[in-house]
């Protein structure tokens, strides 16, 4: 039996490609028809790469063709994918922000936050304009740290669009989602609720003019730092670790997260905390409880710079909990040592900005970031 193109082309506007209004042949995706005979080859161009979609394609193209035109034809069909380029989501970055740091540590408990508001607030008494932003979603402690905990950002409008108005302590700008839920509610959230929530705090505030903005990250190398890097370009990171050899395994991670080669931030460097404990009656002995230059050395290994360390001293502890930084203890040991700090990661920054281009927002790929992904 002879087949006519006419007829079959006819029948397939019967059936539509899964998630399409249009049928097939109205829409584009039937290319082509060749009948020999009692065969049929159907040339047909999809957009998406799906499995079950091309099957089910396959399976009513037959399908149709076997009961409008005749039931013993031949059918071949010919799937052919061109998808369409995602647009790349680039990040944009903030006008009026010249540097954004990014403050990472490879596991929990090692005073990254602390490190964080001693740093910020160091950098604001040495007359910079200074920002954080609480990115650290599941344990936000800047607004304690601050002593703001009670504060609710206002609206204000700017060039007529509606902004978040930062909490101002001891001269630094502050966003956290502390400030919009209460202290004993915990956020439960889904990495994509989570992130929509950090892009709303870093473009819909009115940041003003800042000459860093400090990101007090989340500990580890998950979905919310991939979706900051995606969002903003980091200028550089600053990784946080202890002396001991379970920290320093994980701070090596944090600092291959930012060399992968799909993130590419330049790492500024590392610093180290909890570096040694000195008994106030005995102010020349240290002992290193956690180990010895540990994250130092490790800065070494890693061919990244060593900003500097911090002591155990009780009372960064205690000023983090009544929510006045151990930074702003005039001529005290703690001062000089986040002095230290502050001056390195400046140094740093203008090193970088000196020698490297901007930096980009990554461009997030399915399995882009993935360490374990070969490509």
């Amino acid at each position: 039996m002879k087949l006519d193109r006419k007829e079959i082309l006819s029948a397939l506007e019967s059936i539509s490609i899964a998630g399409e209004g249009k049928n097939m042949v109205e829409s584009g995706a039937v290319q082509n028809v060749i009948t020999f005979g009692d065969e049929v080859v159907v040339d047909l161009l999809l957009t998406t790469p799906a499995l079950h979609i091309k099957k089910r394609a396959e399976v009513d193209i037959m399908k149709v063709i076997h009961e409008k035109i005749y039931d013993k034809a031949k059918v071949k069909v010919n799937i052919k994918v061109e998808a369409p380029e995602k647009p790349q989501i680039k990040g944009k970055s903030i006008p009026g922000i010249s540097n954004i740091i990014a403050v990472s540590s490879g596991k929990g408990g090692v005073g990254k936050s602390t490190i964080t508001a001693n740093l910020a607030v160091t950098l604001a008494n040495m007359g910079f304009k200074v920002g954080v932003l609480d990115a650290d979603i599941y344990g936000p402690s800047m607004p304690i740290m601050f002593d703001v905990e009670g504060a609710k950002p206002i609206s204000v409008e700017v060039d007529g669009k509606s902004k978040m108005k930062p909490i101002t302590g001891y001269g630094v700008e502050i966003l956290s989602i502390g400030f919009f839920t209460s202290p004993d509610q915990a956020v439960i959230w889904r990495g994509p609720m989570a992130a929509k929530a950090l892009n709303q705090m870093i473009f819909d505030a009115d940041w003003g003019e800042l000459d860093f903005m400090l990101l007090d990250l989340p500990p580890g190398t998950g979905d919310i730092h991939l979706s900051i890097m995606q969002s903003l370009p980091i200028t550089g990171a600053v990784v946080v670790s202890t002396p001991q050899a379970v920290a320093l395994a994980d701070a090596k991670k944090g600092v291959a997260m930012f060399q992968n080669e799909s993130i590419n931030v330049p790492v500024l460097g590392i610093i180290e905390n909890m570096a040694y404990f000195t008994p106030e009656e005995l102010p020349n002995n240290k002992y290193y409880i956690f180990g010895q230059e540990g994250a130092k050395n490790l800065a070494a290994d890693l061919d990244v710079p060593f900003l500097g360390e911090v002591p155990i001293v009780q009372s960064i502890r205690e000023a983090g909990d009544y929510g006045r930084p151990a930074a702003l203890q005039t001529a005290t040991p703690v001062q000089v040592a986040f002095e230290t700090l502050a001056r390195s990661v400046v140094e740093e920054t203008v090193r970088r900005n000196d020698n490297l281009p901007p930096t980009e927002a990554i461009k997030i790929t399915t399995m882009a970031g993935c360490s374990a992904v070969k490509k």
